[in-house]
């Protein structure tokens, strides 16, 4: 997995299993400069200090009639022994202490993404524009499980990158909804826990446009491994066309939600999209055939939820459960979405309830109504 992450960025041949990269940002090139530094000063002093002890074993060894001295203390060797260490320590300290005061210097930034883990997911909210979504992993299930052949980018592609500008410092708020994630793009030189009720700062300024992947790096759960990130970083001028056009997206949606509220999708509208979301969202936990998984996670398959609560049913997949792996959709999913997984999951499988959920009963749900 770590070598799959840090072979990440596109237009880039270099690829390492024993050593950092480069990297493509200033900070990821002062780190791996950084690295190479301590690097040759511990093979340096490895050197010396074996070579003088293999030397001396050799020159001074029995066979030769070699006599050991007979001498105690001697305030010379002392005080070299303590100086040289620490004037080689202070020659490391300089270098480190500038890249991690650099490194940790999120001042004056260009623009803020807030960045929420959960389980298992990223969030990404722009917080100067009208942009925000989740995303998810995109690796196919059949490559999971041994069906398909893997891909190149196997667990490390998602449906939606994040996307930032190049020549541009961007500030990363990080943070998390459930347990401590660790958002972790090796390109970046950034890697840092989020935790719950905490924000953490990153920042980074690439320079050129391409696709840097990376993973969360925290175990946080049975999908700890499925929780991929992937960065697009694009010319400012194609950067800002997207973010217009995710605006447009988002009021083009809003505007859709306020018009179903007032009409009704038909039976056969709420299944078929029904069974998409759930396909997307849930079949990973709650099986494609609704079966569940005995003792981990409820089948929803002849569920007394499914067939009796709607209320509750839809208080769930909005709001999640605490203290169990079933999480909040109410703000990853539409209220369309949202009113189509939950009447496929009350007439498929042979549930056939024949409830119809719209638009406007989630909406009643989510204010409380």
């Amino acid at each position: 997995m770590v070598a799959g992450a840090t072979a990440s960025a596109a237009g880039s041949s270099e690829v390492s299993a024993l050593n950092l990269r480069r990297g493509a940002t200033e900070i990821s090139g002062q780190v791996y400069d950084l690295h190479m530094l301590m690097f040759s000063i511990c093979v340096g002093i490895a050197v010396v200090v074996f070579g003088i002890m293999f030397v001396s074993m050799y020159l001074h060894r029995k066979s030769r009639g070699a006599k050991p001295a007979n001498f105690h203390e001697s305030v010379k060797v002392e005080i070299a022994w303590t100086v040289i260490p620490f004037l080689i320590l202070i020659f490391m300290a300089v270098p480190a202490a500038k890249t991690l005061l650099a490194m940790e210097d999120t001042t004056e930034p260009d623009m803020t993404v807030l960045v929420t883990g959960s389980q298992w997911k990223w969030h990404y909210k722009y917080m100067d524009r009208d942009v925000e979504f989740y995303s998810l992993l995109a690796t196919q299930r059949e490559q999971i499980n041994n069906r398909y052949t893997k891909g190149e980018n196997y667990l490390l592609e998602v449906d939606r990158p994040l996307v930032i500008p190049t020549g541009q410092k961007v500030r990363f708020l990080i943070t998390s909804d459930d347990v401590i994630h660790s958002w972790w793009v090796p390109d970046f030189a950034v890697k840092k826990d989020a935790n719950p009720g905490f924000i953490n700062e990153a920042w980074a300024r690439v320079d050129e446009p391409g696709i840097y992947r990376g993973q969360c790096a925290e175990l946080c759960g049975k999908d700890h491994g499925f929780m991929p990130v992937v960065v697009i970083a694009k010319e400012p001028a194609a950067y800002e066309a997207w973010v217009n056009e995710q605006e447009s997206i988002r009021q083009q949606a809003r505007e859709e939600e306020q018009r179903l509220l007032a009409m009704n999708m038909s039976m056969d509208e709420l299944m078929t999209e029904g069974e998409r979301v759930y396909n997307a969202t849930c079949a990973a936990c709650h099986m494609p055939n609704g079966e569940g998984l005995p003792g981990v996670f409820p089948a929803l398959k002849g569920s007394p939820m499914a067939l009796n609560d709607m209320q509750g049913h839809i208080n769930i997949v909005l709001n999640g459960k605490t203290g169990t792996a079933m999480q909040a959709f109410g703000k990853m999913l539409s209220l369309k979405e949202l009113a189509a997984v939950i009447t496929y999951e009350r007439n498929a499988w042979g549930n056939n309830t024949g409830d119809m959920v719209q638009a406007k009963d989630v909406n009643a749900v989510v204010n409380g109504e």
